[in-house]
Protein backbone atom coordinates (compact mmCIF):
# COMPACT_ATOMS: atom_id res chain seq x y z
CA UNK A 1 0.00 0.00 0.00
CA UNK A 2 1.21 3.51 -0.77
CA UNK A 3 1.80 5.92 2.12
CA UNK A 4 -1.58 7.52 1.46
CA UNK A 5 -3.50 5.09 -0.72
CA UNK A 6 -6.66 7.18 -0.71
CA UNK A 7 -5.29 10.46 -2.06
CA UNK A 8 -3.05 11.55 -4.92
CA UNK A 9 -1.96 14.49 -7.02
CA UNK A 10 -2.48 13.56 -10.65
CA UNK A 11 -0.05 15.25 -13.06
CA UNK A 12 -1.56 15.44 -16.53
CA UNK A 13 1.23 15.07 -19.07
CA UNK A 14 -0.94 16.15 -22.02
CA UNK A 15 -1.99 19.38 -20.31
CA UNK A 16 1.59 20.08 -19.32
CA UNK A 17 2.75 19.75 -22.92
CA UNK A 18 -0.10 21.95 -24.16
CA UNK A 19 0.98 24.70 -21.77
CA UNK A 20 4.61 24.21 -22.78
CA UNK A 21 3.73 24.59 -26.47
CA UNK A 22 1.65 27.68 -25.78
CA UNK A 23 4.59 29.48 -24.18
CA UNK A 24 7.06 28.10 -26.69
CA UNK A 25 4.87 29.52 -29.49
CA UNK A 26 5.33 33.03 -28.07
CA UNK A 27 9.11 32.83 -28.44
CA UNK A 28 11.58 32.96 -31.28
CA UNK A 29 13.00 29.63 -32.33
CA UNK A 30 16.40 30.70 -31.06
CA UNK A 31 15.22 31.72 -27.58
CA UNK A 32 16.09 29.21 -24.90
CA UNK A 33 13.47 28.16 -22.38
CA UNK A 34 14.20 27.55 -18.70
CA UNK A 35 11.55 25.82 -16.57
CA UNK A 36 11.30 26.42 -12.81
CA UNK A 37 11.06 23.20 -10.80
CA UNK A 38 11.86 24.69 -7.40
CA UNK A 39 9.73 23.98 -4.32
CA UNK A 40 9.06 20.43 -5.51
CA UNK A 41 8.06 21.82 -8.92
CA UNK A 42 5.56 24.20 -7.31
CA UNK A 43 4.17 21.20 -5.46
CA UNK A 44 3.81 19.06 -8.58
CA UNK A 45 6.73 16.70 -7.90
CA UNK A 46 10.23 17.88 -8.81
CA UNK A 47 11.68 14.68 -10.22
CA UNK A 48 8.56 13.74 -12.16
CA UNK A 49 8.11 17.23 -13.57
CA UNK A 50 11.80 17.79 -14.36
CA UNK A 51 11.83 14.51 -16.28
CA UNK A 52 8.82 15.62 -18.33
CA UNK A 53 10.38 18.99 -19.09
CA UNK A 54 13.70 17.46 -20.04
CA UNK A 55 11.93 15.21 -22.53
CA UNK A 56 9.83 18.13 -23.81
CA UNK A 57 13.00 19.99 -24.75
CA UNK A 58 13.55 22.53 -21.97
CA UNK A 59 17.02 24.06 -22.32
CA UNK A 60 17.48 24.66 -18.59
CA UNK A 61 15.87 23.78 -15.30
CA UNK A 62 16.04 25.97 -12.20
CA UNK A 63 15.74 25.23 -8.50
CA UNK A 64 15.91 27.46 -5.43
CA UNK A 65 18.44 25.57 -3.30
CA UNK A 66 21.37 23.20 -3.88
CA UNK A 67 19.59 20.28 -2.18
CA UNK A 68 16.85 20.49 -4.82
CA UNK A 69 19.41 20.27 -7.60
CA UNK A 70 21.15 17.32 -5.95
CA UNK A 71 17.79 15.51 -5.82
CA UNK A 72 17.39 15.96 -9.58
CA UNK A 73 20.86 14.68 -10.34
CA UNK A 74 20.40 11.62 -8.13
CA UNK A 75 17.21 10.89 -10.05
CA UNK A 76 19.12 10.93 -13.34
CA UNK A 77 18.17 14.39 -14.64
CA UNK A 78 20.90 15.51 -17.09
CA UNK A 79 19.68 18.96 -18.18
CA UNK A 80 21.60 22.06 -17.03
CA UNK A 81 20.33 23.17 -13.62
CA UNK A 82 20.55 26.75 -12.35
CA UNK A 83 20.53 27.09 -8.56
CA UNK A 84 18.90 30.45 -7.92
CA UNK A 85 19.79 30.68 -4.23
CA UNK A 86 23.19 29.03 -3.99
CA UNK A 87 24.16 30.44 -0.59
CA UNK A 88 27.74 29.85 0.59
CA UNK A 89 27.59 26.53 2.44
CA UNK A 90 27.13 23.92 -0.29
CA UNK A 91 29.59 24.84 -3.03
CA UNK A 92 31.20 21.40 -3.09
CA UNK A 93 27.81 19.76 -3.52
CA UNK A 94 27.05 22.18 -6.35
CA UNK A 95 30.31 21.31 -8.10
CA UNK A 96 30.08 17.57 -7.48
CA UNK A 97 26.63 17.53 -9.11
CA UNK A 98 27.45 19.86 -12.00
CA UNK A 99 24.95 22.46 -10.85
CA UNK A 100 25.29 26.10 -11.91
CA UNK A 101 24.99 28.69 -9.13
CA UNK A 102 23.26 32.02 -9.33
CA UNK A 103 25.60 34.69 -7.96
CA UNK A 104 23.81 37.67 -6.36
CA UNK A 105 26.70 39.44 -4.60
CA UNK A 106 30.46 39.74 -4.45
CA UNK A 107 30.86 37.74 -1.23
CA UNK A 108 29.18 34.70 -2.77
CA UNK A 109 31.33 34.99 -5.89
CA UNK A 110 34.56 35.34 -3.90
CA UNK A 111 33.75 32.36 -1.70
CA UNK A 112 32.81 30.21 -4.67
CA UNK A 113 36.04 31.11 -6.47
CA UNK A 114 38.05 30.11 -3.38
CA UNK A 115 36.51 26.65 -3.49
CA UNK A 116 37.12 26.36 -7.23
CA UNK A 117 40.73 27.48 -6.79
CA UNK A 118 41.31 24.90 -4.06
CA UNK A 119 39.98 22.21 -6.40
CA UNK A 120 42.05 23.44 -9.34
CA UNK A 121 38.99 24.24 -11.45
CA UNK A 122 38.64 26.94 -14.09
CA UNK A 123 35.81 28.34 -16.21
CA UNK A 124 33.04 26.91 -14.01
CA UNK A 125 29.64 28.19 -15.26
CA UNK A 126 27.92 30.77 -13.07
CA UNK A 127 24.95 33.08 -13.54
CA UNK A 128 25.14 36.71 -12.39
CA UNK A 129 21.98 38.13 -10.80
CA UNK A 130 21.32 41.87 -11.25
CA UNK A 131 18.93 43.82 -9.03
CA UNK A 132 16.78 46.03 -11.25
CA UNK A 133 14.04 46.91 -8.76
CA UNK A 134 12.89 43.74 -7.03
CA UNK A 135 15.36 44.58 -4.23
CA UNK A 136 15.61 41.03 -2.97
CA UNK A 137 18.86 39.62 -4.36
CA UNK A 138 21.37 40.78 -6.95
CA UNK A 139 24.06 43.32 -7.79
CA UNK A 140 22.96 46.94 -7.67
CA UNK A 141 24.17 49.33 -10.36
CA UNK A 142 26.72 50.84 -7.99
CA UNK A 143 28.24 47.40 -7.36
CA UNK A 144 29.01 46.61 -11.00
CA UNK A 145 32.50 48.11 -10.90
CA UNK A 146 33.55 45.89 -8.00
CA UNK A 147 32.05 42.88 -9.77
CA UNK A 148 33.85 43.52 -13.05
CA UNK A 149 37.14 44.27 -11.28
CA UNK A 150 36.99 40.93 -9.50
CA UNK A 151 35.99 38.99 -12.61
CA UNK A 152 38.87 40.54 -14.54
CA UNK A 153 41.31 38.75 -12.26
CA UNK A 154 39.38 35.50 -11.82
CA UNK A 155 39.72 32.60 -14.24
CA UNK A 156 37.89 30.12 -12.04
CA UNK A 157 34.44 31.04 -13.37
CA UNK A 158 32.83 31.69 -16.70
CA UNK A 159 29.64 33.75 -16.76
CA UNK A 160 27.06 31.61 -18.50
CA UNK A 161 24.21 34.12 -18.14
CA UNK A 162 23.19 37.46 -16.67
CA UNK A 163 19.65 37.72 -15.35
CA UNK A 164 17.21 39.74 -13.29
CA UNK A 165 13.69 39.33 -11.96
CA UNK A 166 10.58 41.33 -12.83
CA UNK A 167 8.61 42.48 -9.81
CA UNK A 168 5.17 43.08 -11.35
CA UNK A 169 5.07 41.87 -14.95
CA UNK A 170 1.49 40.67 -14.51
CA UNK A 171 0.17 44.12 -13.48
CA UNK A 172 -0.73 46.54 -16.32
CA UNK A 173 -0.60 49.44 -13.87
CA UNK A 174 3.08 48.68 -13.31
CA UNK A 175 4.06 48.50 -16.97
CA UNK A 176 6.16 51.65 -16.81
CA UNK A 177 8.07 50.19 -13.87
CA UNK A 178 8.52 46.89 -15.72
CA UNK A 179 9.84 48.66 -18.80
CA UNK A 180 12.25 50.59 -16.58
CA UNK A 181 13.47 47.31 -15.09
CA UNK A 182 14.15 45.90 -18.55
CA UNK A 183 16.00 49.04 -19.64
CA UNK A 184 18.18 48.99 -16.51
CA UNK A 185 18.85 45.30 -16.99
CA UNK A 186 19.95 45.72 -20.60
CA UNK A 187 22.16 48.68 -19.71
CA UNK A 188 23.90 46.93 -16.82
CA UNK A 189 24.14 43.56 -18.56
CA UNK A 190 25.82 45.27 -21.52
CA UNK A 191 28.33 46.92 -19.17
CA UNK A 192 29.14 43.54 -17.68
CA UNK A 193 29.49 41.91 -21.10
CA UNK A 194 31.80 44.69 -22.27
CA UNK A 195 34.02 44.20 -19.22
CA UNK A 196 34.05 40.41 -19.69
CA UNK A 197 34.99 40.60 -23.34
CA UNK A 198 32.22 38.17 -24.27
CA UNK A 199 28.43 38.19 -24.13
CA UNK A 200 26.67 35.71 -21.81
CA UNK A 201 22.99 34.83 -22.22
CA UNK A 202 20.53 37.46 -20.98
CA UNK A 203 17.21 36.58 -19.35
CA UNK A 204 14.65 38.58 -17.38
CA UNK A 205 11.17 37.38 -18.42
CA UNK A 206 9.07 35.22 -16.11
CA UNK A 207 5.77 33.57 -17.11
CA UNK A 208 3.82 36.83 -17.06
CA UNK A 209 6.65 38.53 -18.93
CA UNK A 210 6.57 35.91 -21.69
CA UNK A 211 2.87 36.57 -22.18
CA UNK A 212 2.88 40.35 -21.85
CA UNK A 213 6.38 41.44 -22.93
CA UNK A 214 7.67 38.94 -25.52
CA UNK A 215 9.69 41.74 -27.15
CA UNK A 216 12.07 41.50 -24.18
CA UNK A 217 12.78 37.78 -24.42
CA UNK A 218 16.53 38.28 -25.04
CA UNK A 219 18.36 34.92 -25.15
CA UNK A 220 16.34 32.90 -22.65
CA UNK A 221 13.13 33.13 -20.60
CA UNK A 222 12.13 31.54 -17.30
CA UNK A 223 8.81 29.69 -17.28
CA UNK A 224 7.35 29.17 -13.82
CA UNK A 225 3.69 29.31 -12.83
CA UNK A 226 2.56 29.35 -16.46
CA UNK A 227 3.71 25.81 -17.19
CA UNK A 228 1.55 24.67 -14.26
CA UNK A 229 -1.56 26.20 -15.80
CA UNK A 230 -1.93 29.79 -14.57
CA UNK A 231 -1.99 32.66 -17.08
CA UNK A 232 -1.38 36.36 -16.52
CA UNK A 233 -3.70 37.31 -19.38
CA UNK A 234 -7.48 37.61 -19.02
CA UNK A 235 -9.29 35.24 -21.32
CA UNK A 236 -6.36 32.85 -21.73
CA UNK A 237 -7.33 29.47 -20.36
CA UNK A 238 -4.27 27.37 -19.77
CA UNK A 239 -4.66 23.73 -18.83
CA UNK A 240 -4.44 22.69 -15.17
CA UNK A 241 -1.59 20.23 -14.81
CA UNK A 242 -2.34 19.03 -11.27
CA UNK A 243 -5.57 17.53 -9.96
CA UNK A 244 -5.72 16.84 -6.24
CA UNK A 245 -8.02 13.86 -5.70
CA UNK A 246 -9.01 11.50 -2.91
CA UNK A 247 -11.54 8.78 -2.18
CA UNK A 248 -14.44 8.81 0.25
CA UNK A 249 -13.66 6.93 3.46
CA UNK A 250 -17.12 6.81 4.96
CA UNK A 251 -20.66 8.10 4.44
CA UNK A 252 -23.01 8.91 7.32
CA UNK A 253 -26.72 9.69 7.27
CA UNK A 254 -27.30 12.00 10.20
CA UNK A 255 -30.56 13.24 11.69
CA UNK A 256 -31.29 16.32 13.81
CA UNK A 257 -30.92 14.20 16.94
CA UNK A 258 -27.25 13.56 16.07
CA UNK A 259 -26.35 17.12 16.97
CA UNK A 260 -23.18 18.48 15.37
CA UNK A 261 -20.24 17.48 13.19
CA UNK A 262 -16.51 17.74 13.80
CA UNK A 263 -14.16 19.62 16.10
CA UNK A 264 -15.66 22.55 17.97
CA UNK A 265 -19.13 21.28 16.99
CA UNK A 266 -19.07 23.73 14.09
CA UNK A 267 -20.89 21.51 11.59
CA UNK A 268 -24.66 21.83 11.89
CA UNK A 269 -27.11 19.12 10.83
CA UNK A 270 -30.20 20.41 9.04
CA UNK A 271 -33.68 19.84 10.41
CA UNK A 272 -34.34 17.34 7.61
CA UNK A 273 -31.08 15.49 8.12
CA UNK A 274 -27.65 15.71 6.50
CA UNK A 275 -25.56 13.17 4.61
CA UNK A 276 -21.83 13.61 5.07
CA UNK A 277 -18.81 12.05 3.39
CA UNK A 278 -15.47 11.94 5.19
CA UNK A 279 -12.39 12.19 2.98
CA UNK A 280 -8.73 11.51 3.93
CA UNK A 281 -7.24 14.97 3.42
CA UNK A 282 -6.92 17.80 5.92
CA UNK A 283 -4.82 20.81 6.72
CA UNK A 284 -1.68 18.63 6.89
CA UNK A 285 -2.36 17.85 3.23
CA UNK A 286 -2.77 21.43 2.09
CA UNK A 287 -6.53 21.78 2.62
CA UNK A 288 -6.47 25.05 4.52
CA UNK A 289 -8.66 25.23 7.64
CA UNK A 290 -10.27 28.38 6.27
CA UNK A 291 -11.89 26.25 3.55
CA UNK A 292 -14.03 24.50 6.17
CA UNK A 293 -17.58 25.26 7.28
CA UNK A 294 -18.90 25.63 3.76
CA UNK A 295 -16.37 28.21 2.58
CA UNK A 296 -15.31 25.88 -0.25
CA UNK A 297 -16.91 23.09 -2.22
CA UNK A 298 -15.25 20.21 -4.04
CA UNK A 299 -16.32 18.06 -6.98
CA UNK A 300 -18.04 14.69 -6.44
CA UNK A 301 -19.71 12.74 -9.25
CA UNK A 302 -20.42 15.90 -11.24
CA UNK A 303 -21.73 17.88 -8.26
CA UNK A 304 -20.13 20.56 -6.11
CA UNK A 305 -20.35 19.55 -2.45
CA UNK A 306 -19.48 21.99 0.35
CA UNK A 307 -17.28 21.33 3.34
CA UNK A 308 -19.10 20.98 6.64
CA UNK A 309 -17.51 21.50 10.02
CA UNK A 310 -13.88 22.32 10.71
CA UNK A 311 -11.10 20.90 8.58
CA UNK A 312 -9.16 18.30 10.61
CA UNK A 313 -5.44 17.53 10.34
CA UNK A 314 -5.87 14.44 8.15
CA UNK A 315 -9.55 14.49 7.20
CA UNK A 316 -12.48 16.71 6.42
CA UNK A 317 -16.19 16.26 5.95
CA UNK A 318 -18.41 17.17 3.02
CA UNK A 319 -22.15 17.73 2.89
CA UNK A 320 -23.25 15.37 0.11
CA UNK A 321 -26.97 15.52 0.84
CA UNK A 322 -28.88 14.72 -2.37
CA UNK A 323 -25.82 13.40 -4.23
CA UNK A 324 -25.54 9.72 -5.18
CA UNK A 325 -22.22 8.51 -3.83
CA UNK A 326 -20.51 5.48 -2.36
CA UNK A 327 -17.46 4.78 -0.26
CA UNK A 328 -14.47 4.83 -2.61
CA UNK A 329 -15.91 7.45 -4.98
CA UNK A 330 -13.44 10.18 -6.05
CA UNK A 331 -13.54 13.75 -4.78
CA UNK A 332 -11.56 16.47 -6.57
CA UNK A 333 -10.12 19.11 -4.24
CA UNK A 334 -8.74 21.16 -7.12
CA UNK A 335 -8.12 20.62 -10.83
CA UNK A 336 -10.46 21.59 -13.64
CA UNK A 337 -13.17 22.37 -11.07
CA UNK A 338 -12.69 23.80 -8.61
CA UNK A 339 -9.48 25.35 -9.87
CA UNK A 340 -6.52 26.22 -7.69
CA UNK A 341 -7.22 29.83 -8.64
CA UNK A 342 -10.74 29.56 -7.20
CA UNK A 343 -9.45 28.21 -3.89
CA UNK A 344 -6.78 30.89 -3.82
CA UNK A 345 -9.46 33.53 -4.24
CA UNK A 346 -11.40 32.15 -1.28
CA UNK A 347 -8.26 32.31 0.87
CA UNK A 348 -7.08 35.69 -0.39
CA UNK A 349 -3.83 34.24 -1.72
CA UNK A 350 -2.31 33.08 -5.02
CA UNK A 351 -2.36 29.70 -6.80
CA UNK A 352 1.35 29.23 -6.01
CA UNK A 353 0.45 28.74 -2.35
CA UNK A 354 -2.32 26.26 -3.15
CA UNK A 355 0.05 24.12 -5.23
CA UNK A 356 3.02 24.23 -2.87
CA UNK A 357 0.88 23.45 0.18
CA UNK A 358 0.31 19.87 -0.97
CA UNK A 359 2.94 17.90 0.99
CA UNK A 360 5.16 15.08 -0.22
CA UNK A 361 3.07 12.46 1.59
CA UNK A 362 0.52 12.93 -1.18
CA UNK A 363 1.78 10.76 -4.03
CA UNK A 364 2.34 12.39 -7.43
CA UNK A 365 1.09 10.23 -10.30
CA UNK A 366 1.74 11.09 -13.96
CA UNK A 367 -1.23 10.34 -16.22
Amino acid sequence: MRENDFSRLEINLSNCLLNYRYFRSRLRDTTKLLVLVKANAYGHGAVEFASMMEKAGADYLAVAYPVEGVELRRAGIKAPVLVLTAGTDFFNEIIDNSLEPGIPNLVTLQEFCKVLEARGMKDYPVHIKLDTGMHRLGFMTGELASLTDFLAGCRNVSVRSVYSHLAAAEDPQSDAFTTGQVEMFKRNADKLSEALGYRPMYHILNSAGIERFPQYQFDMVRLGIGIYGVSALPGVKLHPVASFKCKILQIKHLGPEDGTIGYGRMGRISDSGTVIATIPVGYADGVDRRLGNGHASFMLNGHRVPTIGNICMDMCMLDITGVDAEVGDTVTIFGEEPSATELAGILGTIPYEIFTSVPRRIERIII
